[in-house]
């Protein structure tokens, strides 16, 4: 319930509604516009290449081999960029924040991106696409990327001054995610119709257990 539900104070009860897909209350970090389905891609980590492996040193002699360093991640977080691309991947949704070199490749590439999602946020997008994150694979930038979840639609959103992101997916199962949208004139009529609203659910979901056993 907590992220199928999104508080709005400041507006009277009837304004609030019920919007199918989910709304994560964060802004995007990189907004490329698309039209129609497509694809979206889950990931927990950075995708800056990083210059070593774990545990290995990496020293710099010269400021020579410094901006060599440089050059090289940049050239390898473009060509993972143009990796997304040529897989249909436009949304990238991430559950760390991304260095602004990824955010500046995305955009060149036309890959939205969302930032610092939560755990149960991710848990929950992996649940309904049907999809595990994404775990880059170093070198290897010919094997198609699998693990992309169809989006229906992906816009920008704004409750009052929050600037939002409203995402449809293609479920895989019977679940077909809405996002309730809870007005009302201050924060803490918001929470009380919300744990009405959660309690009212779960008394709904005790019932209709008891009536499939």
């Amino acid at each position: 319930f907590p992220e199928l539900h999104a508080a709005v104070p400041g507006l009277p009860l009837a304004s609030s509604r019920v919007l199918p897909g989910i709304v994560l209350r964060r802004d995007f970090a990189a907004y490329c516009p698309a039209d129609g389905e497509l694809r979206a891609l889950l990931v927990t980590e950075p995708l800056l290449p990083a210059l070593t492996a774990p545990g290995v040193e990496f020293v710099v002699d010269s400021e020579g081999q410094y901006q060599a360093s440089l050059r090289w991640i940049t050239k390898r977080t473009e060509a993972l960029m143009k990796h997304l691309q040529s897989n249909s991947v436009k949304l990238l949704l991430s559950s760390v924040k991304q260095e602004d070199v990824v955010i500046y490749y995305a955009k060149l590439y036309g890959v939205s991106v969302v930032e610092c999602l939560s755990s149960e946020e991710m848990a929950l997008i992996s649940e309904i696409a049907g999809v595990s994150p994404y775990v880059p694979f170093g070198d290897n930038m010919d094997r198609e990327i699998t693990e992309t979840a169809v989006v229906t639609f992906c816009q920008p959103l704004l409750l009052v001054s929050k600037r939002c992101v409203h995402i449809g997916f293609a479920s895989v199962c019977a679940f077909q995610p809405h996002c309730l949208i809870l007005c009302g004139p201050v924060d803490g009529v918001n929470e009380q119709h919300a744990a009405a609203l959660q309690e009212a659910f779960t008394m709904l979901q005790q019932l209709f257990k008891t009536i499939d056993q």
